[in-house]
């Protein structure tokens, strides 16, 4: 099973220290890291360049890792529709930073109940 990062930033004035410092930190193993050009969207069903490579990278089992929630959805309603294209391509999802960290999104859907993925 693969390790995905998939890192975005709003503005090219931004950088990506932070989300950096936040996944090392988390210690990922081997990861495959996927960075949106700023100011891209990241609407799922993917419209930016990044996440469309990223779920044709994805199998089923593999988990995407974001620092934060906000580096891969736009709003809190947003996190359902990504979580129902990752559970359709069957990838986990773990957010390491922020509220949404302690949640465990990874293990179950949160509107079917099902697992998310193999892990």
């Amino acid at each position: 099973m693969a390790n995905l990062v998939h890192m975005r930033v709003s503005t090219d004035q931004q950088p990506t220290d932070r989300q950096n410092l936040v996944l090392a930190e988390a210690g990922i193993e081997d990861p495959v890291v996927f960075e949106e050009t700023a100011g891209t969207s990241s609407r799922l069903p993917p419209g930016a360049a990044e996440v469309r490579g990223l779920l044709a990278y994805a199998r089923p089992g593999y988990t995407v890792h974001i620092s934060g929630m906000f580096r891969l959805v736009r709003g809190t309603g947003h996190i359902l529709d990504v979580l129902d294209v990752l559970h359709r391509y069957q990838v986990g999802l773990r957010i390491h930073d922020g509220a949404f960290s302690v949640m465990g999104l990874t293990a179950r859907h949160p509107r079917t109940g099902e697992p998310l993925s193999t892990m």
